[in-house]
């Protein structure tokens, strides 16, 4: 892989600093060893037993970071990129490994989100003001769990109630008249705080900017507005079962250009809602049942649009630990429906899920395998292996290997430009890490290569109803690459970066797979000075090609953001941020603005 480094120069001095500090490679959010993931294999495990390549982001992360949407938090984890057309709202993909962004498998407290129609959850329906955190797996993991994790898995989670209660209100105004007011409580109470709960419902406006500053587009103002809303319940029936319930809802619209004299609205909506029961049966059985569903619906006006996806999954899940061996199994049963007229099609898919996992002294061992029975291709076979060996309590080395696929989509089947004989995406991945740890400093490295076969692109008219083109497994791509990462805390300074060399090529023609740069990095700094926290990131992308035939180039850029943080009294505390401090210029999409220098305060009041 050729790797040039001279736009990413500023990042790359910067993680040498860190490196020589023996601490340039980690995560820019980077967990503790103590802390607990679910998003590896499903089972909650510490991360410090954890294999893959996986990134933690919490709360304060979140609301520090001062982004509107998801999709912007995870641009600041490694391994990660993402492309808008426009303004919040608008199509928004988000690139993990440089895979497509319908190959990363989401879920919400546990509840599948999906679209059959633009294949990948839709990024701009997902409200950040109801995310308390974020798991990110980098790799594929479909013998874990089934279709779409190609790329990687992502796992968001609402807030869970805590012991005694806790309300809060928050208000916040910034640039391009954005305002926001949110307001939610949580808490536990009863014998042993057997009952906990979490509510939160928020508002959010925007006039927004031109999205497309072109002469044949509305030169207006293409703003937004969202309203959404959570529930979190749970009951603790006794010491060995529990019972927890999730609800979500999101409704947002937001303006796009599409002619000069439109004035075009987008109109999302998502719901999502799940049941899950927990039970440790025995000393070494713990059980898990849940049953989840989701609808998202996209319509546009006045060029009238509509699809709406609906899921629904069920999970039987089993583990069982003996000393230091764990094995678990789960069935699992998946359905999707896709209503985008004519179309009105459903599926189905049942999974059997085996895995192993060995921990003891310094060898750790993990291994899955995975059928999928899909009602419309028949059976699917996945598996992984990962090996991980400590040489000491600072050092580990790891390599893994593994099958993933993702069956075509509803629409690319059954639409105009479907082919009914289109065959799942296939794809085979194999890295290997190598991570140090001593206190709060961590680093690693990791290489990867995947390949994926029967890629499914838009190619030329013949065999589908429409004569513009038609889809087809033509296709083949490897997203190979190497991460660095790290944090580290030096002279009262908390530092974090991260860099990404990667070739995410089409192996058919040798180019460059659309809106991904070869490099990219993200570089972090904070401190304390008084009663203030306060921070300086700088994001930085080399250039990009915005179509498949790289003849439609998208400049490299580099962006400083600020934002401090401070309590202004007992209960209240404010928050500002400074996104694109020097008002760069740049694109994530061909003929798309970028929003410029963006300035955001709020103030919270959480009592104490």
């Amino acid at each position: 892989m050729k790797i040039r480094l001279s736009l990413v120069a500023q990042a790359v001095a910067c993680l040498s600093t860190l490196a020589l500090a023996s601490a340039a490679l980690a995560q820019s959010s980077a967990a503790s060893l103590k802390e607990t993931v679910v998003t590896a294999d499903r089972t909650e495990q510490p991360i410090s037993d954890v294999l893959s390549d996986v990134s933690v982001v919490d709360r304060e992360t979140i609301e520090r970071s001062g982004a509107v949407g998801v999709a912007d938090v995870l641009a600041r984890l490694p391994g990660i990129e993402i492309s808008r057309n426009g303004g919040p709202g608008n199509n928004t993909s988000v690139y993990l490994r440089g895979a497509e962004s319908r190959f990363t498998a989401v879920y919400l407290d546990g509840v599948r989100i999906d679209s059959q129609s633009t294949g990948g959850v839709i990024w701009e329906q997902i409200p950040l003001s109801q995310i308390e955190r974020i798991e990110v797996l980098r790799g594929p993991a479909a013998a874990v769990y089934g279709s779409d994790a190609i790329g990687g898995v992502i796992q968001l989670f609402t807030k869970k109630g805590e012991a005694g209660f806790h309300p809060y209100v928050g208000v916040g105004a910034g640039t391009h008249g954005t305002k926001k007011i949110e307001a939610g409580a949580s808490g536990a109470f009863g014998t042993d705080n057997a009952f906990d709960y979490s509510i939160g419902a928020a508002r959010e406006i925007s006039t927004g900017f031109n999205a497309r500053p072109l002469p044949t587009q509305n030169p207006d103002k293409d703003g937004y507005r969202s309203s959404s809303a959570n529930a979190r319940l749970g009951f603790k029936i006794d010491a060995r079962n529990r019972l927890d319930a999730s609800f979500l809802a999101n409704d947002m619209d937001s303006q796009y250009d599409s002619t000069l004299r439109s004035n075009d609205t987008n109109f999302h909506q998502l719901r999502t809602a799940g049941l899950t029961y927990t039970g440790q049966w025995t000393d070494f059985w713990k059980a898990t049942l849940q049953a989840t569903a989701s609808r998202s619906r996209y319509e546009t006006q006045p060029s009238y649009y509509l699809t709406k996806t609906e899921l629904h999954n069920y999970l039987f899940q089993n583990e069982f630990t003996f000393g230091p061996h764990r094995f678990t199994a789960a069935l699992e049963r998946r359905e999707d429906n896709l209503q985008n007229a004519p179309i009105d099609r459903d599926r189905s898919q049942n999974g059997l899920a085996l895995g192993y996992a060995f921990k003891q002294g310094p060898h750790t061992l993990q291994l899955h395998a995975r059928h999928d029975q899909d009602s419309e291709f028949g059976g699917k076979d996945t598996g992984s292996a990962a090996y991980g060996y400590a040489f000491n309590a600072n050092w580990r080395a790891t390599a893994s290997i593994g099958t993933a696929f993702r069956a075509p989509t509803l629409y690319q089947r059954f639409s105009i430009y479907g082919l009914g004989t289109l065959q799942p995406e296939t794809s085979r991945n194999a890295e290997a890490a190598l991570r140090w740890s001593q206190g709060a400093s961590e680093a690693s490295v990791t290489v990867y290569r995947n390949k994926v076969e029967n890629l499914i692109t838009f190619g030329a008219a013949g065999g589908c109803g429409s004569t513009l083109g038609c889809y087809r497994n033509t296709a083949h791509a490897e997203y190979s690459g190497v991460t660095f990462a790290g944090s580290q805390k030096i002279a009262g300074f908390s530092l974090r970066g991260s860099l990404d060399l990667q070739d995410p090529k089409d192996e058919d023609t040798g180019k460059q797979l659309a809106r991904r740069a070869k490099q990219h990095a993200v570089l972090g700094a904070d401190t304390r000075f008084g009663d203030i926290d306060a921070g300086a990131e700088m994001q930085t992308s080399a250039h990009r090609w915005d179509n498949a035939a790289n003849t439609t180039r998208l400049g490299g850029y580099t962006l400083f953001n600020l934002y401090a943080s401070t309590r202004i009294a007992r209960d209240y505390s404010l928050v500002a941020r400074i996104d694109n401090l020097a008002d760069k210029s740049y694109q994530l999409a061909n003929t798309y603005a970028t929003p410029g220098r963006v300035l955001y305060v709020g103030v919270k009041w959480a009592p104490q």
